[in-house]
């Protein structure tokens, strides 16, 4: 087995920060030179690898999975965790270049059939997934992809009443919210992959939205229109101004019916204020400010304010080669609106106080998990580093993803978490191989269920797993288009170590390190799960009993 080189390998004399970091030098490139460093050291955000799978698409399952209050009901499956009791009822078609002009001609190609699976193949790079968001309500759920466009998912009105029909989500709009750019002061192309995206509260018919690429973060307001304005006086029908000596009557313009549309317009656009690639967005309780984390700063914003914002935490050194850790994931409280975390490459989480300091370089809490001496090894830090973190619906606990376990810290404890959940633990064998691979850079997501009862995250061949903080039980399910069939139900399963495999598990060494699901998403009031994998998109639903 090819070893991984000593973590001392680094000429430049800082013994080898980048790697103790987790960042390529490349990512730092524009404030510094980059220093010499081992080959393969992990980027901030490292890419993942185009699907093997053959076209876009979108798999949306059914069924109630909610107390009659429209609270989460918990998980009362006798297996736990919603165990064989999750089914697949429709497929959507995500709307790229391709299946818009099918969509113009006849709107129900957006629900396809087997056949079109299997003799198209549209899905290119720019199709893979990048976020995935519910709104507030779950009436909406928008994804991101690398290609800079945002898809908006609307659920079905007539599902909200059937009960064998409630999770259902058709195509709502799809717009390019960022273009590729380049950056010609620093020679750097900027790419437009959407990297977060976080909604706004509704306050009026509209909805609005913020996304972001690596160094711009934009307003987006999304509204439908069904009447025209008709009778102008200084415009005949066609829009051309009129010959004023023509016009001997005034008219009053009207409103007439017209056909749905829904519109995106960008209402602000927030640049330059980023050096660095930005990897979370947060919006404040006040809804009137957000913050915005790149690797080594975090930003407050103004909504109302497009040209400057303030700095609040900046962890940059003096000299670059004195960095030790950047900043991997920010997010404020749900309701303290002076109140915020973010995590490091070093497995760190601090909590900050506006409050206190006007720049927040001084942490009011400090919370770190001691690294037991006898599991330590060359990739100790690497898989330490925190590519999530999440404070809980009711502002009580954080939860955090690194690269092997979840875990649940208590806000008024910072030494240790008072949950840990192993995630996939079976790799802890094969980090050499995922090093060599870059897997071990993935970064994946982890999301709470409408009450904090239940943890979801993702993990590799296609499976996510859920964890249920009540009864301690959890449960792998697999998003895979094998498993595609309407009404399909979703088995449990299960990877098999060493030993003899059983006819249902599979092997350790069969896993598919390419399909992984990074990003996931709950429903903020129903169980409704949304899974991104790679280029596809699974809603699923509990069976209906």
């Amino acid at each position: 087995m090819h070893q991984p080189p000593p973590a001392s390998s680094c000429s430049s004399g800082s013994g080898c920060e980048c790697a103790r970091v987790g960042v390529r030098a490349s990512a730092l490139a524009p404030a510094a030179a980059p220093c010499p460093a081992p080959r393969r050291l992990p980027h901030p955000r490292r890419p993942e690898p185009p699907s093997r799978g053959t076209g876009t698409l979108l798999r949306a399952g059914l069924g109630p999975w909610c107390s009659p209050t429209g609270s989460p009901a918990p998980l009362s499956c006798e297996t736990g965790c919603g165990e064989g009791s999750w089914i697949l009822v429709c497929r959507l078609l995500v709307p790229t270049q391709v299946s818009l002009l099918s969509m113009e001609e006849d709107i129900d190609t957006r629900k396809i059939n087997n056949s079109f699976l299997r003799d198209h193949s549209y899905a290119t790079e720019a199709d893979i997934i990048s976020t995935v968001e519910f709104n507030h309500t779950g009436e909406l759920l928008a994804t991101g992809d690398k290609g800079g466009r945002v898809v908006i998912f609307q659920r079905e009105q007539e599902s909200k009443n059937q009960v064998h029909r409630r999770g259902e989500y058709n195509v709502y709009s799809t717009f390019q919210s960022h273009e590729p750019e380049f950056d010609y002061l620093k020679s750097l192309e900027i790419e437009e992959k959407i990297n977060k995206i976080r909604w706004l509260p509704q306050q009026n018919a509209a909805y609005f939205l913020l996304s972001t690429n690596d160094k711009t973060v934009k307003l987006w307001k999304v509204s439908e229109r069904d009447k025209r304005p008709e009778g102008y006086n200084l415009k005949d029908e066609e829009g051309r101004l009129r010959d004023p000596a023509t016009i001997t009557t005034l008219r009053v313009p009207v409103l007439r019916p017209m056909d749905l549309m829904v519109e995106a317009t960008p209402r602000r656009v927030f640049a330059n204020a980023h050096t660095y690639h930005i990897n979370s967005i947060s919006v404040n309780s006040d809804y009137e400010t957000y913050m915005s984390a790149d690797d080594l700063r975090i930003n407050l914003w103004n909504f109302e304010i497009t040209n400057q914002s303030f700095n609040i935490v900046d962890i940059k050194p003096a000299n670059m080669e004195e960095l030790t850790e950047v900043i991997t994931a920010a997010e404020f409280h749900p309701h303290h609106c002076n109140t915020f975390v973010y995590s490091s490459s070093k497995g760190t989480i601090r909590l900050c106080d506006m409050r206190a300091s006007a720049l927040c370089d001084r942490h009011t809490k400090f919370f770190e998990e001691p690294e037991d001496p006898s599991n330590r090894s060359f990739f100790s830090e690497i898989i330490s580093s925190i590519s999530d973190v999440k404070f809980s619906h009711s502002g009580r606990y954080i939860m955090t993803r690194d690269y092997l376990t979840v875990k649940v810290w208590d806000l008024n404890m910072e030494n240790r978490p008072i949950e840990t959940y192993q995630v996939h633990d079976y790799l802890r064998s094969k980090l050499c191989s995922l090093y060599e691979n870059d897997c071990i850079f993935d970064k994946f997501e982890c999301v709470w269920n409408g009450s904090d009862s239940v943890i979801m995250t993702g993990s590799y061949n296609n499976f996510f797993r859920m964890f249920d903080r009540n009864t301690k039980r959890d449960v792998t399910l697999e998003a895979s288009r094998e498993n595609s069939k309407p009404r399909a139900i979703l088995k449990p399963r299960k990877v098999c170590v060493g030993g003899k495999r059983r006819k249902d598990e599979i092997s350790v060494d069969s896993l598919d390190f390419s399909k992984k699901i990074l990003h996931t998403a709950w429903h903020p009031s129903e169980n409704i799960i949304a899974v991104a994998a790679t280029n596809n998109l699974y809603i699923f639903q509990d069976k209906v009993n």
